[in-house]
């Protein structure tokens, strides 16, 4: 059993319209919805789990700063009702927060635009809410669109001023997403995404091996055999974080939950070079 002064694991709380929870100096109001219309208005263990190993792996990003108004940038895929968004907002990263549009309209903008003027202005950075459809070819994204980045027709909305409003986009120094490899045929669109993600805005003509952003995936294995098939097409390296840093990383953020409250959740780390 969870202990009730933490956040309850995302299947006990499927019934909830409404979610409080605590994350480090913050508290989120999260909408979310499981009509069986998409898998992405509710929340799901890997944004738990991935949550809590973000606030105990970064955070010292402020004594990292250049200058007090430089932040990492940092993009999800899949970011659903927003729970990893926030809380890497909190943590003081600009974050691109990408989904579907269904997801994006439904539940995602609202929870951002709830819960971003709540965070810590002094330490807080900013989130931006845009559809990413892994299905779209890399070529054919738009980033200077300030709801879709692979809309097939332009935003009529004018520019906003520079500053925090001017669109994220790549080169990004984190690269982040949970509970995304479910199904079969999104693998190799999902993958093939996260590839250009990391490619893009990056000196392809210098003699140098280019870097990649560190990149984290979380995921529950309730499919064994598809998770598998899953991690040998990554394009990149990926290494599992040990399951006694996740415990750790738990309990620091207040999360008192049993083993079998989230068995079967893994969270892989890429970093390497193409």
């Amino acid at each position: 059993m969870a202990d009730t002064h933490s956040p309850l694991p995302a299947h006990q709380t499927k019934h909830l319209h409404t979610l409080t929870y605590p994350f480090v100096h913050s508290t989120f109001h999260l909408a979310q919805s499981s009509n069986g219309t998409s898998h992405g208005t509710a929340l799901w263990l890997g944004a738990q789990l991935l949550s809590a190993y973000l606030a105990a792996e970064l955070k010292d990003v402020h004594s990292k700063l250049k200058t007090p108004k430089t932040f990492p940038r940092a993009v999800e895929l899949g970011s659903g009702i927003g729970l990893t968004a926030l809380a890497l907002a909190s943590l003081g990263y600009d974050v691109l927060a990408t989904d579907t549009a269904y997801v994006c309209n439904s539940v995602l903008r609202r929870n951002i635009k709830t819960n971003l003027p709540h965070l810590p202005p002094s330490r807080a950075g900013t989130v931006q809410v845009r559809e990413l459809d892994w299905f779209v070819s890399s070529d054919m994204w738009n980033w200077s669109d300030q709801f879709s980045i692979t809309s097939p027709t332009p935003s009529n909305e004018a520019p906003k001023p520079n500053g925090i409003e001017d669109t994220l986009c790549p080169p990004f120094d984190l690269i982040v997403s949970s509970d995304t490899l479910y199904d079969e045929s999104l693998i190799d669109p999902f993958f093939t995404t996260l590839q250009a993600l990391c490619t893009q805005g990056r000196d392809s003509t210098s003699s140098i091996p280019t870097k990649y952003p560190l990149v984290l995936i979380a995921l529950e294995r309730r499919d064994p055999a598809l998770i598998s098939t899953a991690l040998a097409r990554a394009p990149i390296s990926l290494a599992q974080v040990p399951t006694k840093k996740l415990r750790k990383a738990l309990d620091r953020s207040g999360i008192r939950w049993d083993g079998v409250d989230w068995d079967g959740v893994e969270i892989w780390r890429g970093v390497g070079r193409l």
